[in-house]
């Protein structure tokens, strides 16, 4: 995949069926994601990540974490991980928040994302037990974002 072909641009509710279709856990969970991703192309809190063939990723900033941004979804297709999409998404999250702090998390496990949100400038914050069994969720702040996007 040429990242040079890959575009940000805010999602639509058209694009819900092919955000379904790339992620997996929607295609497979009965319905809670696929309904997720429903509304959130409803509300205008999707960036997709378009490419000629078709989408490739879809990140979702919402404004209601202590009336912060967050990053509540990040979603890549497989067989594009690795091409820069998830930081092309992350950077227009950025540039697309509404208030001055911008926030997200994931599990301690998931050590791609971690690697990720560091390579972008993002920090660890904090940790919190009992969301998941066994595996914390680590949140993180956006440092390289921009104050100017702040209200």
């Amino acid at each position: 995949m040429d990242i040079r072909t890959v575009s940000v641009r805010a999602g639509r509710a058209a694009d819900a069926t092919a955000l379904v279709i790339l992620d997996p856990v929607a295609r497979s969970d009965g319905g809670d994601r696929r309904g997720s991703i429903e509304r959130w192309c409803r509300d205008g809190s999707v960036l997709v990540a378009d490419t000629p063939p078709g989408l490739v990723g879809y990140c979702v900033v919402e404004h209601t974490f202590f009336e912060q941004g967050f990053v509540t979804m990040l979603m890549v297709a497989e067989s594009a991980r690795g091409h820069g999409v998830g930081e092309r998404l992350l950077r227009a999250a950025a540039a697309s928040c509404r208030t001055a702090k911008l926030f997200t998390s994931t599990n301690l496990s998931n050590h791609p994302m971690q690697r990720l949100l560091q390579r972008v400038g993002w920090r660890p914050v904090g940790m919190v037990h009992g969301l998941d069994d066994g595996d914390p969720e680590v949140f993180y702040l956006c440092t390289s974002q921009s104050t100017e996007n702040a209200e």
